[in-house]
C-alpha cells in the first residue's frame, strides 16, 4: 500500500503521483456505493501491480474541496482581474474572494490589462490595490501588463502551492499562464469552452506542475458559486471585519444598525474600504431575502 496524490483524472481513471512516477488506477467498487467520488489534488492510499493497473483503496482527509473545478486540498485561488473589458467591478471581484473564504482558500489578486487604462484610472487601482494589500490579501498590479516584476511575483507566489485561477471569461486566465509556462500553449478561450461544454462530455481535470507548484487545469470558478449563507455569517468572510468584531458592543453584531459597532467606527475614521462595506451590505440584503434552499444537493 502506497501514499500519492491524484494529479489527473479522466472518464473514470485517476492518475496518482507517488516518488516521482504516475501510476493509472481506478476508484474501488465501493466507493460508487459509498458515494465517494476522488478528486483531483486528493491524497490517497492505492495498490498498483504495474504503472498501468492500480486501485485507489483510501482517500486521505481533505483540507477543502471545490465542485468547479472538481480538485481538492488547494491552497490557493488567484483570482485574475481585468481593469478593463470586460468592465471592472468591486462586487464581482469581492464576490469571488468571499467564495475562495468560504471554501478555506487563500485568496491572491492579479490585475490584467493595465495597458488599456490611462495613469488617472491606474492611479485608482493602485489605491484600490493598497486597500486589499491592507487586508492582509496579495495583489500584483504593474503598469505594464505581464511586466516581469509582476511575473516573477506571480510565480513566487506558486511555488510549493497547490493554486486554482478563478476569474471572468476574458480577464487573461490562460494569457497569464501562457506567460510563465510557454510550453504550456494554452490557446486563449479554449479552456472556458472546454468547461461550458455538455455536461456529460468528458472532462479531463489535472494539476499541472508549473514554477515548482502545481496549478489546476481549468479557469476555476468561471465568476462564484452561488452563496448560500446565512446573513449573519456573511461578516466571518471579510478579514478587515473579523479583525474588529471582537471591539462591537454586541455578539453577533452584524455591523448595519446596531450601536457600538467598531466595523462602522473604522469605516467612518476612513480605516477601511467604503467599496467593501457596500458589497457587504448589499450582499447581506441579497442573502436575508434569499430563500432558504431544502434538500440541497451536496
Amino acid at each position: 500500500m502506497t501514499e500519492g496524490q491524484i494529479r489527473q483524472s479522466l472518464s473514470g481513471f485517476y492518475d496518482v503521483f507517488s516518488d516521482g512516477q504516475l501510476y493509472r488506477t481506478r476508484a474501488r467498487g465501493n466507493f460508487r456505493k459509498r458515494k465517494i467520488t476522488p478528486l483531483v489534488g486528493d491524497r490517497v492510499t492505492f495498490e498498483s501491480s504495474t504503472p498501468q493497473e492500480g486501485y485507489i483503496l483510501e482517500i486521505l482527509p481533505r483540507d477543502n474541496a471545490l465542485t468547479r473545478p472538481p480538485v481538492a486540498n488547494i491552497d490557493q485561488g488567484v483570482v485574475v482581474t481585468a481593469v478593463a473589458q470586460p468592465e471592472f467591478s468591486t462586487g464581482l471581484l469581492d464576490r469571488q474572494l468571499i467564495a475562495l473564504e468560504v471554501s478555506g482558500i487563500a485568496p491572491v489578486i492579479y490585475f490584467t490589462k493595465t495597458d488599456l487604462i490611462d495613469d488617472d484610472r491606474y492611479q485608482y487601482f493602485e489605491q484600490l490595490a493598497a486597500g486589499y494589500r491592507k487586508i492582509g490579501y496579495p495583489v500584483i498590479l504593474s503598469r505594464a501588463p505581464f511586466s516581469q516584476d509582476g511575473l516573477d511575483q506571480f510565480q513566487a507566489t506558486l511555488a510549493d502551492k497547490e493554486t486554482v485561477i478563478m476569474g471572468q471569461t476574458g480577464a487573461g486566465k490562460s494569457t497569464l499562464l501562457n506567460h510563465i509556462a510557454p510550453d504550456l500553449d494554452l490557446a486563449t478561450g479554449e479552456i472556458s469552452t472546454a468547461l461550458n461544454r455538455g455536461r456529460h462530455t468528458t472532462r479531463k481535470v489535472s494539476l499541472m506542475p508549473i514554477a515548482g507548484g502545481l496549478v489546476a487545469d481549468t479557469p476555476g470558478f468561471s465568476s462564484y458559486e452561488t452563496l448560500t449563507l446565512d446573513y449573519r455569517e456573511l461578516s466571518h468572510y471579510f478579514p478587515e471585519f473579523v479583525a474588529l468584531a471582537g471591539d462591537c458592543r454586541f455578539r453577533g453584531c452584524v455591523h448595519v444598525n446596531e450601536p457600538g459597532c467598531a466595523v462602522k467606527a473604522a469605516l467612518a475614521d476612513g480605516e477601511l474600504m467604503q467599496s467593501r462595506y457596500d458589497n457587504y451590505l448589499q450582499l447581506l440584503t441579497l442573502l436575508k431575502n434569499q430563500k432558504p434552499i431544502y434538500n440541497k444537493k451536496k
